[in-house]
């Protein structure tokens, strides 16, 4: 998490909206602090260049005083930013940057301030995090705490975890329509001078309403008229790059391979049904998956890559690997109580386990749970109201 007192820059990052900016106020209160803070989403900032900065400093210390800490709010948005940056830090000021591009922020801190920064990357609320704020009991539960945290699980998979919602502020549809609208246009057509507007837009909508899917960019290419692949592959880039989806790359010992079959999820459920075009309203299969990829992405966090294990006969939605180890193994299947699907979701974890040498096998599902043998194998069944809250 943030480090105050950290003589690197404690950089966070994630998609518009998703808390980075109140999680740095607590964290900046609760310390008590002595801070400045100057948000670059501000329209009226728009135009300033890294040789403006020193200016906005000086306006800072006349404002707030003497500080110890500065908060830059979507630092990306300033060109050269990471100059300004380096010397700040050189000169011991204690930095907080918040950031809502990954490329734009990543390329920069790795070429300019390598060693130097502490980055922190911040997905929508998790269902544990839903939960204290809806206040849902999540320990010992009895019959009564344990079906209003079923309650609140059918509740989570219907709105999603951006902070604003939950608190019913606005409604889930406005809300995400609005967002990503505002990420379409301002953080990505705007920025990256998109070319095909209208088909980059179709494209975007298509992928969150199908999701999780590979990413197919010469199929994509003939759907939307794009001229080639590449401009399919420079635009997907762009949502991964705003957070509005996260890459799920194949596991694989041929890089070319892990690239080119990569797959896509929403980095919140809502995105998949709160849109007013939205498909996957009544697929709950596709909502629970995204969830259990953005849990697993929460749980093992830096230094652990994950995947998916696909072959001709079978397939895993999740390889958890620390570095050539593979860690994990993880299906979701929403309703196992037919025969057929529970034999085919076993059986492929088995046959993974078997091959990739990993004995920590576990299925998740929305509501079952127990523990089953299969061929030798022990798989774990976790019910997902409960493993989600890990």
């Amino acid at each position: 998490m943030v480090k105050l007192e950290s003589k690197k820059a404690q950089v966070v990052i994630g998609v518009r909206r998703s808390g980075k900016s109140t999680l740095c106020f607590n964290v900046l209160n609760k310390a008590q602090a002595k801070f400045a803070y100057v948000n670059f989403d501000d329209e009226r900032l728009v135009r300033l260049s890294a040789d403006d900065l020193n200016d906005v400093l000086k306006c800072l210390y006349q404002i707030y005083g003497d500080f110890t800490h500065l908060f830059l709010d979507e630092a990306q948005n300033i060109e050269g930013w990471h100059l300004f940056v380096n010397r700040l830090l050189r000169h011991g000021m204690k930095l907080i940057i918040t950031g809502s591009n990954a490329k734009l922020l990543s390329s920069e801190l790795s070429t300019y301030l390598t060693g130097r920064y502490n980055e922190i990357e911040l997905f929508p609320f998790s269902f544990r995090e839903f939960c204290e704020m809806e206040k849902v009991e999540t320990t010992n539960l009895s019959t009564k705490t344990d079906a209003l945290l079923r309650r609140a699980f059918d509740k989570y998979m219907e709105t999603g975890g951006f902070p604003e919602i939950i608190s019913g502020e606005e409604t889930a549809e406005e809300y995400i329509d609005t967002l990503v609208s505002n990420i379409l246009e301002r953080d990505i057509v705007q920025r990256f001078k998109v070319r095909y507007k209208d088909a980059f837009k179709s494209l975007s909508h298509h992928l969150m309403n199908n999701a999780p899917c590979e990413v197919i960019y010469t199929a994509l290419q003939k759907t939307f008229n794009f001229k080639n692949d590449k401009t399919v592959e420079n635009y997907v880039g762009y949502l991964y790059q705003a957070y509005l989806l996260k890459q799920l790359r194949k596991y694989s010992t041929k890089s070319s391979e892990r690239i080119r079959n990569a797959k896509c999820y929403p980095i919140d459920v809502s995105l998949m049904n709160a849109r007013k075009d939205a498909f996957a309203k009544d697929n709950f299969g596709w909502r629970l998956e995204s969830l259990v990829y953005l849990a697993i992405c929460r749980k093992y966090g830096v230094g652990y890559d994950v995947y998916y294990h696909k072959t001709e006969s079978y397939e895993v939605d999740f390889v958890v690997c620390h570095r050539a180890t593979v860690v994990e193994l993880v299906q979701v299947s929403y309703d196992i109580s037919s025969e057929k699907t529970l034999n085919r979701e076993t059986s492929a974890l088995v046959k993974a386990g078997t091959s990739l040498k990993c004995d920590k096998l576990t299925l998740v599902t929305a509501f079952e749970e127990r523990e089953l043998e299969v061929q030798g194998q022990v798989i774990d069944v976790c019910a997902a109201y409960k493993w989600l809250l890990i």
